[in-house]
């Protein structure tokens, strides 16, 4: 009999290019399961789904919003609201398990299906949980982290070391170098780095590159420059789409493996979802964490990599100065490049979305 699985979670692709991959491998593993995803209404994740092939419904939901509590008003009502539609999604659905990912709609979701006894997954990204995902681990059956040390959180018994899900696509980099530098307008004699602050943008990450961009210029690096769809127009507006043969900037990497690919070094936020694609690639990264998470996760997420010399992180408040001349230092010494590449390398766990699959599958009975 076909297994009814309900994923929820999503907010930034982060989260939701996990939740796929997971599906996808349930897909594989057992062709007639039915999944179906539950979102925040107005969150990306409400078109990237679907586009996906699966479908999704909407909770009216959103996180605690820090700089303006006035905002926070309606957040009791949509809570209760929130609660009130998962219970309904869940008794129209009969799910045999649920799965969590993290997102606005992960708490109620799984806060329901543990009140109707439906046993669920949650699927931990970041070193560091968040204060929702560790008052569901208590009833949750089995908790799945993509690093070690996390039984300060959660229920030991209940830990599963699997990696973050990635996609298998983005990190299929192997004999594309010269596609990728081609398909961005590059050169294949000149070093090339990477800069990608997410789907949705990091300002810092922008800033740095606007006030650094004359250095790699005058270096002659090559830049690949993913914006983000928040500041996309306005960098355009401020040095134009192509400044230089050398830099090639663009809103969205619809194509991850061959900006990979292209890449000598990377440098990127701390994302979880990210990270696990970074170890795949294996290639030399500067990470920037975001400080505008909660319980700073990303600085927690960077540290894991640093600790095993993995990687150079910078913190944000530092980039502006430090940023640009780690960069340059760094795409310039191969000895470094190849050590790094090495041992980032030793941290990647490639399947993880077959063996939270797996696992799904085994709690759904």
């Amino acid at each position: 009999m076909a297994k009814r699985i309900i994923i929820s979670g999503g907010g930034t692709g982060g989260h939701i290019f996990p939740a796929i991959a997971i599906a996808n491998a349930l897909k594989r593993i057992d062709p007639s399961t039915e999944i179906l995803f539950v979102g925040a209404l107005g969150r990306m994740e409400m078109e990237r789904i679907p586009a996906a092939g699966y479908t999704i419904v909407g909770l009216d939901i959103r996180g605690f919003q820090r700089k303006s509590l006035l905002k926070n008003l309606a957040l009791p009502f949509q809570v209760i609201s929130s609660l009130m539609k998962a219970r309904s999604v869940i008794r129209k659905f009969k799910p045999d398990a649920a799965v969590g990912v993290g997102g606005y709609a992960s708490g109620p979701l799984l806060y329901m299906a543990g009140m109707m006894k439906v046993p669920y997954l949650i699927q931990e990204q970041n070193s560091y949980a968040g204060i929702t995902n560790k008052w569901l681990g208590k009833n949750a059956k089995k908790i799945c982290v993509a690093f070690s040390g996390m039984s300060q959180f959660f229920p030991a018994d209940k830990i599963l070391i699997t990696g973050n899900p990635i996609r298998k696509e983005a990190v299929d980099i192997a004999g594309k170098r010269e596609e990728g530098l081609s398909s961005f307008g590059l050169s294949l004699e000149k070093k090339t780095i990477l800069v990608t602050g997410g789907s949705l943008g990091a300002g810092t990450l922008n800033a740095c590159m606007l006030k650094g961009l004359d250095r790699f210029i005058e270096e002659d690096i090559q830049l690949i420059w993913q914006t983000g769809k928040y500041y996309y127009k306005s960098i355009l507006a401020s040095v134009g789409d192509k400044p230089h043969v050398n830099v090639c900037i663009v809103e969205f990497l619809d194509h991850m493996d061959l900006a990979y690919a292209a890449a000598d070094v990377i440098i990127s936020r701390a994302g979880a979802g990210t990270i696990a694609e970074l170890y795949v690639v294996e290639k030399p990264v500067i990470l920037v964490p975001s400080p505008n998470v909660a319980e700073d996760h990303q600085t927690k997420n960077a540290l894991a990599l640093t600790n095993e010399n993995a990687a150079i992180m910078i913190t944000d408040i530092k980039a502006s100065e430090e940023l640009i001349n780690a960069a340059i230092s760094l795409v310039k010494d191969k000895q470094r490049c190849t050590m790094m590449s090495e041992q980032i390398g030793h941290m990647a766990l490639p399947n993880a979305d077959e063996v939270i699959a797996k696992e799904v599958l085994l709690i759904a009975g």
